[in-house]
C-alpha cells in the first residue's frame, strides 16, 4: 500500500511563536505549488510562549498539519528523532522554524532523494553556499564543529547542517542517541546509507526570536563525535568506519616511508660514502614517492573515483602536501621545545602527529578527492 504522503517536513520548535505561523504557511505553499503530497509535522518542546496556540489555530486550515507537544527529555535533536518515528512518508525533511533555511529548496531535496540519494544535505560550505549576518564568534564555532565532523565524513562539507532530507530506511532501526543540535551527525554516523548529495544554500540569520546556541552545546557535540567514533569501531560498518580504515592504511604507509627514509639514508651515507645532507634529500624524496605509490594503489586505490585527477596532478599535490606536513612538524617541534619547555623528542612526537593529521586531511580532500 502506498504511503499517505510523499514527504514529511519536520519542524522542531521551542519558543518560535513569532515565526511558526508564517513558516507553516510558506511550507504549505511550496508543497502545493510543487504538487508534492506532503505533511508538516511540528514537534514542540512545551514552549512557554504562544508557539503551541499558534500551531493549533492553523490546524483547521491545514489538514496536513500535525502538532506534537513533548513533555520530557527536551532538545532539538530529541524532537527530530521523535518526528522520525511519527512521519507518515518514505522521505523525511528537517528544517528550522526561523527561516534560516530557504523553504523554496524543499522540492529540490525531494528531487535528489527521488534521483537515488539516501541523504540530501543543505550545505553552507559547498560552492554556492554561505552564511549571512553571522558574528565572528559564531563563524569560528561553526567552522570548528564542521572541521571536527569532517574528520569522520570528509566527503560531506557540512556534516552539522540542520537542513537535510533522508529516506525513512536510513534512520529506521538506527540506534540514534540524540543530543544537542547536530542530529545530522547521528544520522550520518549510525544510519544506513551509501549516497549523500549536498545542495548549496545561504544560511540567513533568524527573522525573529533568539538563537538557542549555548556553550553546553559544544560539549554535547564533542561527546557526540566520540560516541559516533566508538559506534563505528564497535560495529565495523558505516561511512565513519570506512574512513577509519583509510586513515589506518595511510598511517601504515607512513611507517613504511620512515623505514625507506632511514634505510636509504644509511645506505647512501655509510655504503656509498655520499655526504649525509645530500643523502637525506635523496632519502626524503624516495620516501615521498614510496608513500605516494602505496597510498595511490592501496589506501585510496579501491575506489576509482579517488583517481579522478591525472597521475601527474596527484603526485604533484602529494609532494606539496608533504612539504607542508614537514613544515608543520618542524614548527610544532620548535614551538613546544623552545616556548613550552617540553623535551625535544616528545615535542617531535607531537609534531609528527600534527603533520600526519595535516597530510591525511589535505591528501584526502585534495590529492585523492573523489571526482
Amino acid at each position: 500500500m502506498d504511503a499517505l504522503y510523499e514527504l514529511t517536513v519536520i519542524i522542531p520548535t521551542y519558543r518560535e511563536g513569532e515565526n511558526i505561523g508564517a513558516m507553516i504557511q510558506a511550507v504549505h505553499e511550496v508543497l502545493a505549488r510543487s504538487g508534492i503530497r506532503g505533511e508538516i509535522l511540528v514537534v514542540d518542546d512545551s514552549s512557554p510562549d504562544n508557539t503551541i496556540p499558534a500551531v493549533r489555530a492553523l490546524e483547521a486550515d491545514f489538514p496536513d498539519l500535525r502538532l506534537v507537544v513533548r513533555t520530557s527529555d527536551p532538545g532539538l535533536s530529541q524532537s527530530v528523532v521523535e518526528g522520525f518515528s511519527l512521519a507518515r512518508s518514505p522521505v523525511i525533511l528537517v528544517m528550522d522554524a526561523d527561516f534560516s533555511h530557504p523553504v523554496g529548496l524543499v522540492p529540490r531535496f525531494l528531487g535528489e532523494i527521488r534521483a537515488g540519494a539516501d541523504i540530501a544535505i543543505g550545505s553552507r560550505y559547498t560552492e554556492g553556499g554561505g552564511t549571512e549576518n553571522w558574528p565572528l564568534g559564531r563563524r569560528v564555532i561553526s567552522w570548528g564543529a564542521t572541521l571536527l565532523g569532517r574528520l569522520l565524513f570528509p566527503e560531506v562539507t557540512d556534516p552539522v547542517s540542520g537542513f537535510f532530507a533522508v529516506k525513512r530506511e536510513v534512520v529506521e532501526g538506527a540506534p540514534l542517541r540524540p543530543r544537542g543540535y547536530k542530529i545530522l551527525m547521528e544520522v550520518l554516523g549510525k544510519g544506513t546509507w551509501r549516497k549523500a548529495v549536498e545542495i548549496p544554500f545561504v544560511f540567513r540569520d533568524r527573522k525573529a526570536g533568539a538563537s538557542k546556541l549555548r556553550g553546553a552545546t559544544i560539549l554535547d557535540y564533542i561527546g557526540q563525535v566520540w560516541d559516533i567514533s566508538l559506534f563505528a569501531i564497535s560495529r565495523r560498518r558505516g561511512a565513519a568506519w570506512e574512513e577509519f580504515g583509510k586513515a589506518l592504511r595511510f598511517a601504515i604507509v607512513g611507517c613504511t616511508g620512515i623505514l625507506v627514509n632511514m634505510g636509504l639514508l644509511w645506505l647512501l651515507t655509510e655504503g656509498a660514502g655520499i655526504y649525509y645532507l645530500l643523502s637525506s634529500i635523496i632519502a626524503i624524496e624516495a620516501s615521498i614517492i614510496n608513500n605516494f605509490v602505496w597510498n595511490d594503489r592501496w589506501t585510496f586505490g579501491g575506489d576509482p573515483a579517488h583517481q579522478a585527477k591525472p597521475f601527474a596532478h596527484r603526485i604533484a599535490l602529494f609532494h606539496a602536501v608533504s612539504i607542508g606536513g614537514a613544515v608543520i612538524n618542524w614548527l610544532v617541534l620548535f614551538a613546544l621545545t623552545e616556548f613550552g619547555g617540553i623535551y625535544y623528542l616528545l615535542s617531535n612526537m607531537a609534531g609528527i602527529l600534527a603533520g600526519f593529521i595535516w597530510n591525511y586531511l589535505m591528501n584526502r580532500n585534495l590529492t585523492w578527492r573523489k571526482g
